[in-house]
C-alpha cells in the first residue's frame, strides 16, 4: 500500500508489527446474540496461528459434516490471536460436547444454537488490540496525528490483504477477464481485487485532491454506521454539518454494470480512473457486478492508545469490512505488515 497518497501526511512513526500473534488481537462483533434455539450452533472460536478456513475444516471433521455447510461472518487474520464465531449445522437430536475440541491452534470458548446460520458480511464491527514495537520516531507529532485521525478520520482503502500474499490479484483478475481459467473458489476473490483496485484508484485521485472528506459536485451520501445511500445531492449547510460530525461519509464506486449513480465533477472523476483500468471495469460489468458505493472516510470507534518504552498499544473497533492497516499507514511505517492473510469482515 506504500504507493498510495497519504492523506495526513507521511507516517510520523517506524515500528514492528505482529513481532508475534498476540501483538495483533481482533475480537469480532456480531451485533446480536443466537436465540438459543435451532438447527445451527453457533460456536465462539479463539485462534492463534491459524486461518479461518483451516478451523471451519476442523469443526467439520468434529462434527461429521461437510466443510462447506460451516459458516462464519469473515475471515480473520492468521497471525494473530481472533476470537470470531463459526455456525455448524447440528439436528436438535443430536449433541456434541465442543470442550473436548482443542488444540494449539484453536478452542472453542462458547456453543449456542441458533434458528440460522451465520452469512457471510453478518457482522456489526470488529474490536482491535494492537501492539506495535521498535516504535521510533516524534512522539508529539504522534499525539498530533492520532488526534487528527481521531477528529478527520482516515481513507478507506482497501488493505493490501484484499490483493493477495503476493499483491497480484488484481493482475491475475485481468488475466481471468483474458480468458485464463481459474479455480471456481477463486472467482469471487479475484472480482473482490479487480473491484478494489479501481475504488482505492478512485480514492487516491481524491486524496490527491484533498476530496476524500468534503463534497465535489455529483456526490452520493452514505449513512454512517450503515450501507445506505443517497444522492448525488448538493452541499447543503445541513449535509455539511452532517459531513463534519461524521454521520454521512463522500463515497466512491465499487464498479460493475450499469450507469454511475454519481454526477457531475465526481462522475467524470471516477470514469476517468475506469477508462485507466479498463479490463477491470469492462470484466467486471461483463461479470454482472452490480456498482455498489463505499465510503471514502473511515472512523476508527472508541480509539485508544498507551505508550510504553519503545512500544505503543492501540485499541480501536472498525466497521465491517475495513482493514486496521489502513488505519496504522497514516501512523508508522510498519514491518510485518505482509503477514496477514485475511480481510477484517
Amino acid at each position: 500500500m506504500s504507493h498510495w497518497p497519504y492523506a495526513l501526511g507521511g507516517p510520523p512513526l517506524s515500528a514492528r508489527l505482529r513481532a508475534q500473534p498476540e501483538d495483533f488481537f481482533v475480537d469480532e462483533d456480531l451485533g446480536f446474540a443466537p436465540d438459543g434455539s435451532g438447527e445451527h450452533v453457533f460456536l465462539r472460536v479463539e485462534k492463534r496461528g491459524a486461518n479461518t478456513e483451516w478451523v471451519a475444516r476442523a469443526l467439520a471433521r468434529f462434527a461429521g459434516v461437510a466443510p462447506e455447510v460451516v459458516s462464519f461472518a469473515g475471515l480473520k487474520d492468521r497471525h494473530a490471536v481472533t476470537r470470531q464465531t463459526f455456525s455448524v449445522p447440528v439436528p436438535l437430536k443430536r449433541e456434541l460436547d465442543w470442550s473436548t475440541l482443542a488444540s494449539d491452534e484453536f478452542r472453542v470458548l462458547e456453543a449456542r444454537r441458533h434458528g440460522r446460520k451465520l452469512k457471510r458480511g453478518a457482522l456489526k464491527r470488529n474490536r482491535f488490540r494492537i501492539l506495535l514495537r521498535d516504535v521510533s520516531g516524534d512522539r508529539d507529532a504522534t499525539q498530533q496525528r492520532l488526534a487528527g485521525m481521531a477528529a478527520r478520520g482516515v481513507p478507506n482503502y482497501f488493505g493490501e490483504q484484499r490483493f493477495g500474499r503476493d499483491g497480484d490479484n488484481a493482475a491475475r483478475a485481468q488475466a481471468m477477464f483474458d480468458g485464463r481459467r481459474v479455480p471456481r473458489h477463486e472467482r469471487g476473490m479475484l472480482l473482490s481485487a479487480a473491484r478494489a483496485q479501481i475504488f482505492n484508484a478512485v480514492l487516491a485521485r481524491r486524496v490527491e485532491q484533498d476530496s476524500w472528506d468534503r463534497s465535489l459536485d455529483g456526490e452520493v451520501w452514505m449513512l454512517d454506521g450503515s450501507h445506505s445511500i443517497f444522492g448525488p445531492e448538493a452541499l447543503t449547510a445541513e449535509l455539511e454539518s452532517r459531513l463534519q460530525r461524521g454521520d454521512i461519509h463522500t463515497t466512491g464506486v465499487l464498479w460493475g454494470e450499469g450507469s454511475l449513480r454519481s454526477g457531475a465533477t465526481v462522475a467524470a472523476l471516477e470514469q476517468a480512473v475506469a477508462e485507466a483500468h479498463a479490463g477491470l471495469a469492462q470484466g467486471l460489468a461483463a461479470a454482472g457486478l452490480a456498482q455498489e458505493r463505499r465510503s471514502l472516510r473511515l472512523f476508527a470507534q472508541e480509539l485508544a492508545w498507551h505508550w510504553d518504552a519503545d512500544t505503543l498499544q492501540l485499541e480501536f473497533a472498525l466497521p465491517a469490512g475495513c482493514y486496521a492497516t489502513t488505519l496504522l499507514r497514516e501512523l508508522a511505517r510498519l514491518d510485518g505488515t505482509a503477514e496477514s492473510d485475511a480481510v477484517q469482515e
